[in-house]
Parts: C-alpha cells; structure tokens; sequence
C-alpha cells in the first residue's frame, strides 16, 4: 500500500489517526484557507479539503492523502478560527445556551487521482453559562486555532449539554467516515508491524 499522509498539522487530527494504528505522517498543506462566501459551508468544507489534499498529493503524487476542514454554523453564520480573544469570546456568546452544527470536510487523494469525500455533520447544544464562567473557559486559551473557540477533546466538554453526531467529527476528524474511506481505497486494518 502507498503512503499514507496526513495533510494537516493539527495535534487533535493526529491524536485521532493515532489511534488508529495505521502508519501515516503528518504534512502542512500549507495552502489559503478563504473560500467565496456565496458558497455553503458544506461545500466551503469539502472545497478546503480537497484543497489540502491537492496541495500535499502534489509533492507526493504516489502516496495518498487525506485533507480535512472543519466549520461552525450558528443561526445561519458560519465561525472560523478567531483571530483574537475578544472575537473568541463573541463566538462563545452565540454558542452558549444554543445549538451549531460542526460540518467538516474530509477528501482522500490517491495515486492516479483517485478520489474519495464526504462531509460530516455534527450538531452540539451549550450549556447557558454565565458571563464570569465563560471568561474562566477563555483565560484557558483553548480557543487559540479552533473554529468556534473551544476544544470539546480538553475542558471545552464542560461546555457541552448535548451531542448528536460523531464526537471525533467535533474533535477535528470524523472518524467512522475516515475509516469508511480508507477502506474504500484498500488500506488494510490491524496489521502486525
């Protein structure tokens, strides 16, 4: 079997693949993040994973890749990674006491551009918390990098009330699709190293 390549950077994305148990290494795909905004957030999701995987399968057009992007969708907005922790903050105040939906783009890039995608949704409600608690969550810093501003895999569960979907799909990789389309593409599972 080819290489297999992570096209992403996260440490939540490669905690999830670790678990798997297959070999795989991780790469930046280093690609622009911004998609038109008349586009929706599922096909701005699977545009942005298809991209990661296209920009890392070009430096490895023999292995195969495995791209992924994730959005929030709240009351018909869509939150990307806060640039700051006031803007984290704002996010968290549309979150808190209401349901959003985590949509998350995943595309698997072969050799000879064999292609497998998928777009995984998952809704989660929030706890109503109070001002002064959700600047405790914030002095945590958990918001740094993650669409939405919160981690739901560390202290960020606390915010959590409900959740319907795949809970490694919050985490960053969904992971029942993952593994649906690697084995569509004939990775092999629980081998002997």
């Amino acid at each position: 079997m080819s290489e297999l390549i992570l096209a992403s950077t996260s440490s939540a994305r490669r905690a999830l693949m670790d678990g798997l148990g297959l070999a795989y290494r991780a790469e930046a795909p280093g690609v622009d993040e911004v998609v038109s905004p008349s586009v929706s957030v599922t096909d701005a999701v699977r545009e942005l994973a298809a991209r990661k995987a296209r920009a890392v399968h070009q430096r490895h057009p023999a292995a195969w890749v495995l791209g992924a992007d994730q959005l929030v969708e709240v009351g018909g907005e869509v939150l990307s990674k806060p640039e700051d922790r006031s803007a984290a903050r704002e996010q968290l105040r549309k979150l808190v006491g209401n349901t959003h939906a985590i949509h998350t783009g995943v595309c698997l890039l072969g050799p000879g551009g064999q292609v497998h995608e998928a777009v995984e949704t998952a809704r989660l409600t929030f706890y109503a918390v109070t001002a002064e608690e959700l600047e405790r969550y914030l002095d945590l810093n958990e918001w740094e990098g993650c669409c939405g501003s919160y981690r739901v895999e560390e202290a960020g569960q606390a915010l959590l009330e409900r959740l319907e979907g795949d809970r490694a799909n919050v985490q960053g990789l969904p992971m029942t699709t993952v593994v649906r389309l690697l084995r569509r593409a004939g990775f092999p599972f629980f081998e002997r190293r």
